[in-house]
């Protein structure tokens, strides 16, 4: 058993980094709990194409800009390298191999187990983000099927699959990047669009889109901000339904204000789907040996399978009596700010926000510090 710690920080990614620098800015004690063995752990087992989708310029952490010379989008060798370079500015020196199994509410403060210790904290930060458990979904006949079906979590580049056909299911922005990989290594992929999707160009006519969301659409009520973008789409990207999208019955700037889903950003997918490099199939109903069956009919061989179906936050797994604070889908119903009924309790880096989700979580950072400080004065 440890002694109680003033702020325990979970997590030490992006968000529980910029916490971490944010409290040691402001003199307060703290500890941050990171169950792997490096800072950063997520961006190091992302598939090695990655890229930011957001500009550098924008998507700093607080106290330290991206070094001179850094590209708009940062790779992510580039990122891992930031992350590392910004714990030691700011001697962050995580708790490595802690992973929390539980965390409760107890005399005014947390309790937090470890497989090896317990910790007793006035304030607590989640930190652990929203790709902390692999959905992994199931299908009938998938144990049949002979050749390897991996979560996207798994999948570092497409030199294995070469000359292979791989199907990529999901078409969010892993999915879609993953099948250009695919492509680009001289895989044969397809790309399983399971529901309707709005794609946006990474840039538009030029302009970074994150530009237009940050100083346009985020000041806009979303249906006119809906109309606007869906303008420009169509303009620019033209009909995509003979190709396999579809597009929700929200706008893509009130789908993501509503139902915090942000749309496809495209960089390349598109263009080799137009040209008929990268077939766009339904979503799966089964498996069989070799074959993959999917809900319009149609069957088609596969000799691999990429799940870009996204991630669960796990949060209610290990926290105990957090679901009145969560929504449907597991995540944070309140972000950098204290949670109503819960003093001391704080939740980071749980959005997609329109202006960038490093761009969110370094305000996030500095609100949540500023608020930890105000109660020791």
């Amino acid at each position: 058993m440890r002694e109680e710690t003033e702020v325990i920080v979970v997590g030490a990614g992006p968000s529980g980094l910029s916490v971490g620098a944010c409290l040691r800015s402001r003199g307060i004690p703290f500890e941050i709990l990171e169950r792997s063995t490096e800072v950063g752990s997520s961006w190091r087992n992302h598939y090695e194409r990655l890229h930011l989708h957001t500009m550098q310029r924008f998507s700093s952490l607080p106290g330290m800009p991206w070094p001179a010379g850094t590209p708009t989008y940062p790779s992510r060798a580039q990122m891992v390298a930031y992350l590392d370079a910004y714990a030691r500015d700011f001697e962050l020196t995580p708790l490595f191999g802690e992973d929390v199994r539980s965390a409760r509410r107890e005399d005014g403060g947390f309790v937090l187990r470890t497989e090896a210790n317990e910790y007793r904290t006035r304030a607590l930060v989640v930190a652990t983000g929203y790709n902390r458990v692999p959905n992994v979904p199931t299908w009938p006949g998938d144990a049949s099927f002979g050749g390897p079906i991996l979560h996207s979590s798994r999948y570092k580049n497409g030199d294995p699959w070469r000359g292979k056909r791989v199907l990529v299911v999901g078409a969010g922005n892993s999915g879609a990047e993953i099948a250009l990989d695919l492509w680009e290594h001289g895989a044969k992929p397809a790309l399983s669009v399971r529901g309707p999707v709005h794609v946006v160009p990474r840039d538009l006519t030029g302009v970074p889109s994150q530009l237009t969301s940050l100083f346009l659409f985020s000041r806009l009520p979303p249906k006119v901000a809906d109309a606007i973008s869906l303008f420009a789409l169509d303009r620019m990207l033209g009909d995509l339904t003979p190709y396999g999208f579809t597009r929700p019955k929200l706008g893509p700037i009130s789908q993501v204000v509503l139902e915090k889903r942000i749309p496809l950003i495209d960089v390349g997918t598109l263009e080799l789907v137009k040209q008929g490099q990268i077939d766009v199939v339904k979503d799966v109903r089964s498996f069989d040996p070799g074959e993959v069956h999917f809900v319009d009919g149609t069957t088609r061989p596969f000799d691999a399978v990429v799940l870009a179906t996204g991630y669960r936050t796990g949060i209610s797994e290990y926290f105990e009596d957090a679901e009145g604070w969560l929504d449907e889908r597991g995540y944070p119903r309140y972000f950098g700010e204290p949670v109503p009924g819960a003093p001391g309790l704080f939740f980071i880096g749980f959005r997609n926000p329109l202006t960038g989700a490093l761009h969110d979580i370094a305000i996030e950072a500095e609100r949540v510090a500023e608020h930890l400080a105000g109660e020791r004065r």
